[in-house]
């Protein structure tokens, strides 16, 4: 299509969604548009296991659940802008016809972020030209959520690309973080982190593939679980980069809180409880009025304070000390470590994924589309000329002598087939040194920052893009992490010290700290992220249980926002 008229189409595409998505909430029953009751502020005091045992003795009907939950998405979306699809009223004929009542996760609604695939509605990801073109059947993921029980209830918002910790596209607009408007609820899953943090769901499911189911939990103040690949179902979902495999996208649990997301897992892909040989360094304390003994493993805890391209904000690394305080007070061993370089995996990662040059995601847009500020930076950079490229990463280099930053533009450019294989083998060597190291270091877990920073403001990817180390590495490696949140910004607390001179830090760290205002940010989340090695979900999961549970004992966990 000719330019003009592929613009004039992308605009009209986006009215007609969002006029559609509002007649949708508009012709909802009243039940959905009412006041919340007594009745449902008990639904949305019970965790979901409960919830199920309600269902299964027949003490609740699943469309007062539906409707409960459905009530409260609506005014999350009013507040937020969380929602894309709104599937509520076909959710009640799934839950009459097609739900499993008798299975675990029986009349729970879950909420599924806009990439996966419903039956009956688009997914869009965010672009004008995946809309109008409705799925006829749903996606293997939704078909096993429904065998389990569960109620797909709306779809949420993103980013186009995919590839940021905002969740903005021309189709849907622009998602705000509930605690605070000016500031992203994360991305790419921010939609579902908005939503939970809000209390519009206690279920849902992201995907991620360099932080995108974790950077949502830290910036809204919720719980997630980045699996390894192979644990979560793939199929059945759209994305800005099919084939891209070089960094593998997993599609994994988000919940607001970590009772549910622990059930949620072991529900639908069969997790099992992790059992502790609790005869190898055993702890034992008393506690509580009838000074019981309580005994349980000794963790050796690796604590990385900083990845070595951007340390941790004052807010972050409050948070992680705060749960190393409480693990340590508890007797658990605790060691800083410096593992192989991060930033080689932060090249390596990046180099990986945009192996195609960008051209991928941006096949997809229409003339006048809006573009991720992010994803935007990396996709003009690499269009600059070679020669050009080339003499600004001498400038970087020799001039600003900012190795960090230019370490990244070198070799930012398309790849051959040749050169993408050549990255992929340094991946796996890079892999191997990670186990390595891990096995000589003994640990049991590792604790880190999620991100540098709290919540950027909209926008603030353009700045921030690659400052996503913390969690990407963990995509490269493919291991298990679990989020939680463990704080909020504290503008007394959270100021930069007087010593802290921006001018000098690396290109990657200014662009995070550019953004950084204690008293702007105060009383967004702040989270801590566990590290388990491949394929140790179960693991990651027992171990933020212990985690909550030191941090409770010893202070208080994480308050929730309140429903409204």
């Amino acid at each position: 299509m000719l330019p003009p008229f592929d613009y004039f189409e992308h605009r009209r595409a986006c009215q007609r969604k969002q006029v559609e998505r509002s007649t949708r909430i508009a012709n909802l029953p009243l039940s959905y548009h009412s006041t919340i009751t007594q009745p449902d502020r008990e639904i949305l005091s019970k965790p979901i296991e409960t919830l199920v045992q309600d269902v299964h003795k027949q003490l609740l009907k699943p469309i007062d659940i539906l409707h409960t939950y459905g009530k409260v998405a609506i005014k999350a979306h009013e507040k937020t802008n969380c929602l894309t699809e709104v599937m509520l009223s076909e959710a009640e004929g799934w839950a009459e016809n097609e739900i499993n009542m008798k299975g675990p996760l029986a009349g729970i609604p879950v909420s599924l972020k806009d990439s996966i695939v419903v039956k009956g509605f688009d997914a869009s990801v965010g672009y004008s030209c995946n809309t109008e073109k409705p799925y006829a059947e749903d996606g293997s993921l939704v078909k096993i959520l429904k065998a389990a029980g569960a109620i797909p209830h709306v779809k949420t918002n993103l980013p186009t690309t995919l590839l940021s910790f905002e969740s903005s596209n021309d189709v849907w607009g622009r998602c705000l973080n509930p605690h605070n408007p000016y500031y992203s609820p994360g991305g790419s899953s921010g939609g579902e982190s908005a939503l939970l943090a809000y209390g519009g769901g206690r279920i849902g499911i992201g995907s991620d593939v360099a932080g995108s189911v974790r950077a949502p939990a830290h910036y809204s103040g919720i719980y997630s679980l980045r699996c390894s690949t192979g644990r979560w179902p793939k199929m059945g979902m759209n994305t800005s980069m099919p084939g891209q495999e070089g960094i593998a996208s997993v599609y994994s649990p988000m919940a607001r809180t970590l009772e549910d997301l622990v059930y949620f897992s072991r529900s639908l892909i069969g997790m099992k409880p992790w059992k502790w040989d609790h005869s190898v360094h055993p702890i034992e304390w008393r506690t509580g009025e009838e000074e019981m003994i309580r005994v349980q493993k000794r963790f050796r805890i690796g604590v990385m304070r900083t990845d070595g391209v951007v340390d941790p904000a004052p807010a972050c690394a409050r948070a992680l000390e705060r749960t190393v305080s409480a693990l340590r007070t508890q007797g658990h061993e605790i060691i800083d470590v410096e593992p192989p370089s991060p930033y080689t995996a932060l090249r390596i990662a990046s180099q990986l994924l945009n192996a195609d040059g960008c051209k991928t995601f941006l096949s997809f847009f229409r003339t006048g589309e809006t573009n991720d500020p992010g994803a935007r930076q990396m996709s003009l950079y690499i269009k600059i000329p070679r020669p050009f490229k080339y003499l600004y990463y001498l400038w970087v280099k020799y001039v600003k002598r900012d190795d960090i930053w230019a370490g990244l533009l070198d070799d930012w450019r398309a790849k051959s087939a040749y050169e993408q294989w050549k990255w992929v083998a340094k991946r796996e060597a890079y892999k191997a040194s990670w186990h390595e190291w891990w096995k000589g270091e003994e640990l049991d877990f590792m604790l880190t920052p999620v991100n540098a920073t709290p919540a950027v403001p909209h926008c603030g990817m353009k700045e921030a893009v690659s400052a996503c180390g913390y969690t990407f590495l963990f995509n490269l490696l493919d291991y298990s992490c679990g989020v939680m949140p463990v704080t909020h910004v504290d503008k007394a607390l959270d100021q930069l010290p007087a010593t802290f001179r921006f001018k000098d830090l690396n290109g990657v760290a200014k662009g995070a700290y550019q953004h950084y205002d204690a008293d702007r940010m105060h009383g967004l989340p702040v989270a801590v992220q566990v590290v388990g090695q491949r394929l140790q979900e179960e693991k990651v999961l027992a171990i933020l249980e212990r985690v909550e549970r030191a941090l409770e004992e010893t202070g208080g966990k994480y308050d929730l926002l309140e429903i409204e």
